[in-house]
């Protein structure tokens, strides 16, 4: 028997197979690979990054052509590292406050507008390489008497000191308040356009900005054209991408495709489109070279620091208590007469609608518009009114008075309407003896009627009482630094959001809970007056 194995024919029509299916299979993988970076790219999440477009230029605002869409040097960042990465950007509008709030919840992946570089932020979440060397400028009037930085530091013409404008929290603000905090007023305001517009109408006498914002506004678009930058800049600094303390892969593939940028010449090119590149970013390779990556040691003594805020936050405590009593008075009175006026023809004040007179229909009409529109119309809006609209006819109020006035004809109206029930709810009966017994109408109203119906809209008064502590707030927007202006500047220097937040409403609630206390009083005093 042959126990050698015998060589098998080759299978021609095999072969023939094996080698298509091989060729079929490389061609596969070769077309898969070609198509990885378009699935990839498809397929890979959007590059989610926060902003606030209420900011404005250069860093994020709408085109003039086009309000629905955005630009910025920001925007074209946002979406040139999106590329980069292989993804597609998506922005979301955070304000500019609460945006590493919003980072820390997970509806963004980055906070990208601006954001300075502290160690304090950076001990609470990863911080990018910088993507732009900042400084700050002195802007004010080119004739006026403030041209340099020393000159801070010398009264105003009016021998008060020097107001000063920051944009609350910023770097700028940082740096006024350590050097010249004890030789000027300084007002913090939640944006740069608002500071910039006061020192040209002369409600302030500078302001401290970072210089892309003073270039932006002041030398490229010619926005303010009787203010300059003036004297040098000063206070170096870095931009950078704030993600959470674990996306460090995500940092990482920033930090390279920052690198890729810059090495290509498409960095500087975004920066020269809206007018920010300087000599400054020159400097860029030698900070990445020296920037050290990940979270920063927290040294912070939290227990310190609120020991600090503490008296910061009472004296706040008691402007907004100072807006308050000033305010409530002056929207009572105002809305007692606007009730009076309205209501002066009706039975139970003694009027009758069958003869009424065309003057009363007359005086009475602008009464009633007064109230619709200030009903009708937000809080902030008629605090924008006092505040920016007024000096453009002549009438400057500082601060603390706007927010007075403005909280005061606001509440007006509700109290108007509140009064204007309260009187309807007497009976006819009470105006009509009182009219019999030989009493003057006006007599009667005001020592009789007048006293019942502020009997039954105390509980309703002192409730808007109450909500006008909490709407104090809305001054801040005006750089009134009451309570709620406080807490947001404190926070946002030590990062201690929650710690206070819970102080400065510990001080609210020792505020507005002796009124409610003080109105039942007044409540059970003035019945048991009644039933006596």
């Amino acid at each position: 028997m042959d126990l050698e194995p015998k060589e098998r024919p080759l299978n021609l029509n095999s072969a023939r197979k094996l080698t298509i299916r091989l060729c079929t299979w490389a061609l596969g993988l070769a077309l898969f690979a070609g198509m990885c970076p378009w699935l990839s790219a498809a397929d890979a999440p959007a590059f989610r990054w926060g902003g606030d477009e209420e900011g404005g230029g250069p860093y994020i605002y709408p085109r003039d052509d086009d309000p629905t869409q955005l630009i910025g040097f920001e925007v074209d960042l946002a979406d040139a590292l999106a590329k980069e990465m292989g993804r597609s950007a998506q922005f979301v509008q955070c304000t500019w406050d609460d945006m590493l709030l919003v980072l820390s919840r997970g509806k963004i992946d980055v906070a990208l507008n601006g954001y300075e570089y502290t160690e304090q932020r950076a001990s609470r979440y990863q911080a990018s390489l910088p993507y732009y060397i900042y400084e700050l400028g002195l802007c004010a009037r080119r004739e006026g008497p403030t041209q340099t930085w020393d000159s801070l530091r010398e009264p105003a013409a009016s021998g008060e000191k020097k107001r000063v404008g920051v944009l609350e929290g910023s770097a700028a603000d940082r740096y006024v308040t350590e050097k010249f905090g004890a030789a000027c007023q300084i007002l913090h305001y939640p944006g740069s356009a608002e500071a910039l517009r006061l020192v040209e109408e002369g409600q302030l006498d500078a302001t401290v900005q970072d210089i892309p914002i003073l270039h932006f506004f002041v030398e490229h678009l010619n926005r303010y054209p009787e203010l300059g930058i003036l004297d040098r800049p000063v206070a170096e600094g870095y931009y950078v991408i704030y993600a959470r303390p674990d996306d460090t892969r995500l940092v990482e593939e920033i930090n390279k495709a920052l690198r890729r940028l810059h090495t290509s010449g498409q960095l500087q090119e975004i920066y020269q489109r809206y007018g920010i590149w300087n000599a400054a970013q020159n400097k860029l390779d030698a900070v990445w070279d020296k920037w050290e990556t990940g979270l920063r040691p927290d040294k912070q003594d939290k227990l310190l620091e609120l020991t600090r805020q503490a008296p910061l936050l009472l004296k706040a405590a008691g402007v907004t208590v100072a807006l308050s009593l000033t305010a409530m008075p002056l929207a009572v009175l105002i809305g007692v007469s606007v009730a009076l006026v309205r209501g002066w023809n009706t039975p139970a004040l003694g009027g009758g609608r069958n003869h009424e007179s065309l003057l009363a229909r007359l005086v009475r009409i602008p009464f009633t518009l007064y109230v619709e529109i200030i009903r009708g119309t937000p809080l902030a809006f008629q605090l924008f009114v006092v505040y920016f609209i007024f000096p453009e006819i002549g009438i400057k109020i500082d601060e603390f008075w706007s927010g007075v006035l403005a909280l005061a004809v606001n509440y007006s109206a509700y109290e108007a309407e509140i009064f204007r029930l309260g009187l309807q709810a007497i009976p006819r009966g009470q105006i009509e003896a009182a009219l019999s017994l030989g009493m003057s109408r006006s007599l009667a109203v005001r020592r009789i009627i007048l006293p019942q119906a502020v009997r039954l809209v105390i509980p309703a008064t002192a409730n808007d009482f109450i909500a006008l502590f909490k709407d104090t707030a809305v001054c801040s927007v005006i750089a009134v630094e009451e309570l709620s202006k406080q807490y947001s500047m404190g926070a946002k220097n030590t990062g201690l959001f929650l710690e206070m937040a819970a102080l400065t409403s510990v001080l609210y609630l020792l505020m507005s809970y002796p009124l409610s206390l003080l109105a039942g009083w007044l409540e059970r005093h003035l019945r048991g007056e009644e039933r006596s």
